[in-house]
């Protein structure tokens, strides 16, 4: 079935009927979490939201001033998920969400105009796209990858169109009659019978099936920017870009950014980058230095228990800012499989890693033990017991443990 919206991606309400409404339920994420909404799904006699469908996502909207939180496709319906019912044969006015709309049409009709450029001036054929939320992406074809020179001409091509205000129709098929077969498109038309087909054309650039919505000038894309490629899967290129108005929002977001940068690096921005280099060099002059003054830490602190009398059976040791190498040089530094060491690093009330060494036997039996007890995660190696802890509050249990067994008879 063709829609509405897809008619005339311009129009912003449509007064319908409901045919269907049943219980259903939506997954989403709120707050970073996986929630489900139970509601209802709605059919309509048309609409004008469009369900999700040729790599663009779904619109939103309003059903008699219900929110439509999503719009998919089943069996060549599409599917109104609301989160309260309405009857079935009541009259209802749909209400689109323009801004996201508008923004979804700028960007489609952009990956479009790309598409036909980069495959008729330089043979990258894509195979995929993506419309994400601030930035998408078009696969092309291209196992070595794009040189920057051929991106900007492709960039160029793109606005050139875009400013040479090229007309976009949209048009309708019946599958085999005598008009379509008059057509060509970048992609193969399906032979037989089957639904409506309808070719998307940039006059003179190019013609595509598709089921999306698109501006009807290219004038209304605005402009594009191309940002960057990266190395895809199996040979192929992502190519990253933004549309219409992404772009002032990319260009927004990144003075704001700028303007940060100059106030924290104390520089102007054609120095951000040579003073970011020099920052970090020297940030890894220093992590050096730390880490070769906490391995002579572990040294010295190891040598000092060596130099209690008498050596204790067994021995707890915190140190906040060690990691696992921290650990093992105290231990070995130690040397004594006949003492118990219980050794620490990280947050003392939160997340940290942990050594337990000693006999074999007593590692072997505790080791698990005092994981369970510290709530982490950890593996038996070379007779040591070493892991995650995600609770070190409780390192006090964990000492407790071992001392009970040491009361106990743990033999040494």
């Amino acid at each position: 079935m063709i829609f509405a919206c897809q008619k005339d991606s311009y129009i912003r309400s449509l007064k319908t009927t409901v045919t269907s409404c049943k219980t259903g339920s939506l997954k989403q994420v709120v707050d970073g979490r996986k929630v489900t909404l139970n509601g209802y799904e709605v059919t309509f006699e048309d609409t004008v939201l469009f369900p999700e469908g040729g790599g663009q996502p779904d619109d939103r909207g309003t059903a008699n001033g219900i929110p439509v939180l999503r719009i998919f496709r089943n069996n060549g319906k599409a599917i109104h998920f609301l989160t309260s019912p309405l009857e079935v044969g009541e009259s209802v006015e749909l209400q689109l969400d323009w801004d996201r709309r508008y923004d979804h049409m700028q960007q489609h009709s952009g990956q479009h105009l790309i598409t036909a450029v980069a495959e008729d001036e330089f043979s990258f054929h894509t195979t995929s796209w993506n419309l994400g939320d601030e930035v998408s992406t078009i696969e092309l074809d291209a196992p070595s990858g794009i040189k920057q020179e051929d991106i900007s001409k492709l960039e160029f091509i793109v606005n050139e169109k875009i400013r040479q205000c090229v007309p976009v129709n949209v048009r309708l098929y019946e599958p085999g009659s005598e008009e379509l077969n008059g057509v060509r498109t970048r992609m193969k038309i399906p032979d037989g019978e089957g639904d409506t087909i309808r070719v998307v054309t940039i006059e003179g650039v190019d013609s595509n099936l598709c089921c999306g919505t698109h501006v009807s000038n290219l004038s209304h894309v605005q402009v594009i920017k191309l940002l960057y490629t990266e190395k895809g899967k199996q040979g192929k290129t992502n190519l990253f870009f933004v549309a219409g108005e992404r772009v002032l929002k990319y260009l927004g977001r990144a003075v704001h950014r700028e303007k940060k940068l100059t106030t924290l690096l104390k520089c102007g921005p054609e120095e951000h980058a040579a003073m970011a280099e020099k920052l970090n060099q020297s940030l890894k002059l220093a992590n050096k230095n730390a880490l070769s003054a906490l391995r002579d830490l572990a040294v010295a602190e190891a040598k000092i228990f060596k130099l209690l009398e008498p050596r204790p059976k067994f021995y707890s040791y915190h140190r906040r800012e060690g990691d696992n190498e921290f650990m093992t040089i105290f231990d070995n530094e130690v040397g004594d499989k006949g003492i118990i060491l219980f050794l620490t690093t990280g947050d003392e009330k939160g997340v940290g890693q942990f050594l337990l060494s000693g006999p074999e036997d007593v590692v072997a039996e505790y080791g698990p033990k005092v994981c369970e007890v510290i709530e982490g995660k950890g593996f038996l190696k070379h007779g040591k017991y070493q892991g995650k802890a995600n609770k070190l509050s409780k390192k006090a249990r964990a000492e407790e443990l071992i001392k009970d067994g040491l009361c106990n008879g743990i033999a040494l």
